[in-house]
């Protein structure tokens, strides 16, 4: 019988107490509430620890680095107990023969039980001549593996999107896994890299509950992509009074105003970098003074300047959505006018009311 997750854990000598810790961190950041911890303990006892080949197509193996690098839940918490990395070309000691060979066993002894996670992307053109891992074109390897998957993850927005290999004039006829996988269940993860931490969610909970998150209309799981960056960052309030930076070394960038203006596309990126962070939650390209680039989204290489920000996207929703960034302060003085004006008037209707109530009392003011 293969060994559980918490058998494993147990084996290498981690405590029930530590145990029970895990669990409840990693409920915590997948925000799975109260019965979370409960799930993933009983999932980590109960279950046998599922197999994962990883696949690396054309790509710059960002997100293993990023992967390696996570703290919630630690990687070697992840890699060591709750996955049985079976197979990962970039991480494994064995090379040649013996690297094929572990592949083909893995595949043979989980048939139909294993996940498949891809970093990169295939490329078509010429053959797929331009990515020969081992030999042979990576579409063909990608292709034999994904034949007897479970499900599928794609990693980072190479494998999601395309990325910068599908950027204009895109010479290798590089696509997105979706244009060549048509039979598996996919889940998108993108990002340039992907948080690690999201990464590592997404696998927790799909041993958990023997399922794909829940995904928006493009694949990705809603629990980290559900909401625009925009929404928590901590400049917001800039940008809803209307304070920008214009240039990066004037005023503003030195108080910390919204860089919307300098090409922040926060408002139209859907991801966790404004409340998971980087770097064990230390900070992110926001908070370094840089702006979103929306290395997440679909296209982004191709969408135009990363420091031109376009003048009509998601103000506040009193605005209208075409109003501009120069509308967007001129409105939130004049918000702020009028609410003073209410105050006050509500005020005087307060005290008017006060003074009638005590002349019927007979009490002088």
């Amino acid at each position: 019988m293969t060994e559980t997750n918490y058998q494993m854990m147990r084996r290498q000598g981690v405590s029930r107490r530590s145990f029970l810790k895990f669990c409840s961190l990693t409920a915590a950041s997948l925000g799975l509430g109260a019965n979370g911890a409960a799930d993933i303990a009983h999932a980590m006892e109960t279950k046998p620890r599922t197999p994962v080949i990883w696949l690396h197509g054309l790509e710059c193996t960002c997100c293993t680095e990023s992967f390696i690098r996570s703290y919630h839940p630690l990687i070697k918490d992840v890699i060591l107990s709750m996955i049985s990395l079976a197979y990962d070309d970039t991480l494994m000691v064995a090379a040649g023969e013996q690297d094929h060979q572990a592949l083909e066993d893995v595949i043979k002894k989980f048939k139909g039980n294993y996940i498949l996670a891809v970093e990169g992307s295939p490329c078509l053109g010429d053959d797929g001549v331009f990515c020969i891992p081992g030999g042979k074109p990576f579409i063909e390897k990608l292709m034999h593996v994904a034949k007897d998957a479970k499900a599928v993850i794609a990693w980072g927005s190479c494998a999601s999107w395309g990325c910068i290999n599908t950027a204009k004039p895109n010479p290798t006829h590089s696509v997105p896994i979706t244009d060549v996988i048509k039979d598996k269940p996919i889940i998108r993860v993108p990002g340039c890299p992907p948080i690690p931490e999201v990464m590592t969610g997404v696998i927790t909970y799909m041993l958990t509950y023997d399922r794909l998150p829940p995904v928006d209309a493009q694949l990705r799981p809603k629990m980290f992509y559900g909401q625009r960056i925009h929404d928590k960052c901590y400049r917001r309030a800039h940008f809803d009074a209307g304070q920008f930076v214009e240039q990066f070394d004037d005023i503003g960038a030195k108080l910390g105003y919204c860089l919307y203006k300098v090409g922040c596309k926060g408002p139209v990126t859907y991801n966790s970098c404004s409340a998971i962070r980087w770097n064990e939650g230390l900070s992110w390209p926001v908070e370094s003074g840089h702006p979103c680039l929306a290395c997440a989204e679909d296209n982004w290489f191709d969408k135009g300047s990363f420091y031109d920000h376009e003048t009509t996207i998601l103000p506040p929703s009193w605005l209208g959505i075409q109003a501009t960034t120069d509308r967007v302060g001129i409105a939130a003085l004049g918000l702020i006018g009028a609410a003073l004006a209410v105050h006050i008037a509500a005020s005087c209707v307060a005290r008017a009311k006060s003074k009638e109530v005590n002349k019927d009392m007979g009490v002088d003011e």
